[in-house]
């Protein structure tokens, strides 16, 4: 504070308070670039008024915050669930077990044996060993799908659908597991395929053609 000011305070100066011109010594000594920086800030007053806010909030009416801190913590809960729920979706049941299943076909893939056939057919043409290989595993798997000897859905493996063919057909159990090894050669390990695999599947989706199942239980054939 200036010396004129305490000199004001401590009545040294004869001024009336209420005269003019003590107002003005006043008004211009506040005015000074010192006062004005201790003012409080828009920013300090609106942060008090927050904090005085959420101070009332945890007051309840008896001056205890429990009651109402629990109030506000399960209202939190709530709404991370909810939107956990709107964001990701309701939880897959046995999600674990689905993401380690490979699927043969592909969860969109509606085609008959003969057109997986013929497309493989194409693909062998063209030299495509990897394309073929997978096309012609997938129309044989198909074809005994259609044929209800094997039951093949789109989360069968091809070791699944090789290990239920052999039941059937256990003739073929070797010739079943090799095709599935080359079909996940080409498709999960990134090997390139190879004429020779693939004229062994055409050689085995002929044998498998004219293959006539004795009587086995649906259940084991299923297994």
């Amino acid at each position: 504070m200036s010396l004129s000011v305490l000199r004001l305070l401590a009545g040294d100066v004869p001024v009336d308070p209420s005269s003019p011109d003590a107002k003005n010594w006043i008004e211009g000594e506040l005015a000074k670039a010192e006062y004005q920086a201790a003012k409080p800030t828009w920013f300090d007053i609106a942060s008090k008024a927050v904090q005085d806010w959420l101070a009332s909030l945890f007051q309840g009416p008896g001056g205890d915050a429990g009651p109402v801190l629990l109030t506000v913590v399960l209202l939190l809960v709530a709404g991370l669930i909810v939107a956990a729920f709107l964001i990701f979706g309701l939880p897959r049941l046995n999600r674990r077990g689905a993401e380690g299943r490979r699927s043969v076909f592909g969860a969109d893939d509606t085609r008959s044996a003969a057109e997986l056939r013929a497309s493989a057919a194409a693909a062998a043409h063209g030299g495509d060993w990897i394309v073929a290989t997978e096309e012609l595993f997938r129309a044989i798997a198909q074809s005994l799908d259609e044929r209800t000897i094997v039951t093949v859905s789109p989360g069968t493996t091809a070791t699944e659908f090789a290990a239920r063919a052999a039941v059937v057909a256990p003739a073929e159990r070797e010739r079943l597991a090799a095709a599935a090894r080359a079909f996940d050669d080409v498709r999960y390990l990134g090997r390139a395929g190879t004429e020779a695999h693939y004229q062994q599947l055409v050689a085995l989706d002929q044998s498998l053609q004219q293959f006539r199942p004795s009587l086995v239980p649906a259940a084991e054939a299923a297994r």
